[in-house]
């Protein structure tokens, strides 16, 4: 099988696997969303550190604890994509579903806007339309819904400077996430233990399945994160870019047809003009690619 090949496969598993998660957080009930969050963490460092160990890039985060500015930036992605994550299981648990497919939709138009503010990079004129539009789905979603889409705001932007800090600190996925969940395990297994004192845990209270199902939040997260870093070293990331639309497809499908959530015709307006908004910035991201490949061709030639 050729490699870009199996990078598209590897890919869109990924994409499939993220687009699936609300049906796994829904499995963990009746535990909370900060409850999850928390285990999530920890048995999310267990993997890793597995991981880092079997990969053996215990080097790579050697050297990333002796950068101070990289342990900046990645420590304070820690803190963003805890915002994310438990954001995300918040609202898929509270029946927001829908509202979550919402915020990773936008989020590719949310990390270019963030360019144009924090990188000051220019937008091109097609992008300025698509930015338009997605502005006016907005105020049409906050009239539909009687309040701004907060939970959707929330991860688009959370996910944008998540993606933003990471790129700036230029850091490999599985020494990053490993360092980002050692910073928030303190925290995390702190509360778990204050869960468990309190009588309030349902870790080990609603049967060993259940307690089962929390210790495997770390693979969860991992695996998708694999299989994206193997698929990222194998394909463009033009085509990376259009796999991105799989996960928050996956999850307004569920939304509307396993969890049965509403859908009044001035909310399908508001997705209807974010998936506009979407065609027009996708289109003109290709198109501007091979503007840029002739351009080189020529040179090149030249």
């Amino acid at each position: 099988m050729p490699d870009s090949r199996r990078g598209l496969i590897l890919g869109a598993l990924a994409y499939v696997l993220w687009g699936t998660f609300p049906l796994y957080w829904r499995l963990l009930e009746p535990a909370g969303a900060v409850e999850i969050l928390a285990h999530r963490i920890v048995w999310s460092l267990v993997t890793m550190v597995l991981v880092l160990v079997l990969w053996r890039r215990v080097g790579q985060l050697q050297a990333l604890l002796r950068n101070r500015r990289r342990l900046l930036l990645i420590s304070a992605a820690a803190v963003v994509i805890t915002f994310n994550w438990g954001g995300y299981i918040w609202g898929v648990n509270n029946g927001r579903v829908v509202e979550t497919s919402l915020g990773y939709f936008i989020n590719p138009l949310v990390t270019v806007l963030m360019g144009v503010l924090v990188l000051g990079e220019r937008l091109r004129r097609l992008q300025w339309v698509a930015m338009g539009i997605a502005l006016v789905a907005v105020v049409v979603l906050t009239a539909d819904y009687g309040r701004p889409p907060w939970i959707a705001l929330l991860l688009a932007f959370s996910f944008g400077t998540y993606g933003l800090l990471k790129k700036q600190a230029g850091v490999g996925a599985v020494e990053s996430i490993t360092f980002e969940t050692m910073l928030l395990a303190p925290v995390a297994g702190a509360y778990v233990l204050w869960l468990v004192a309190t009588g309030e845990s349902t870790f080990g209270t609603e049967g060993v399945g259940h307690a089962l199902l929390f210790t495997t939040t770390g693979i969860v997260t991992a695996v998708p994160l694999m299989l994206f870093g193997a698929a990222a070293i194998r394909v463009s990331m033009v085509s990376l870019g259009l796999l991105q639309y799989l996960a928050p497809t996956i999850q307004f499908a569920l939304g509307i047809a396993v969890f049965h959530e509403d859908m009044p015709a001035s909310r399908w307006i508001g997705f209807g003009l974010v998936w506009v908004a979407l065609a027009l910035f996708t289109v003109e991201a290709l198109n501007h690619r091979r503007r840029q490949l002739r351009l080189v061709a020529h040179a090149s030639a030249a």
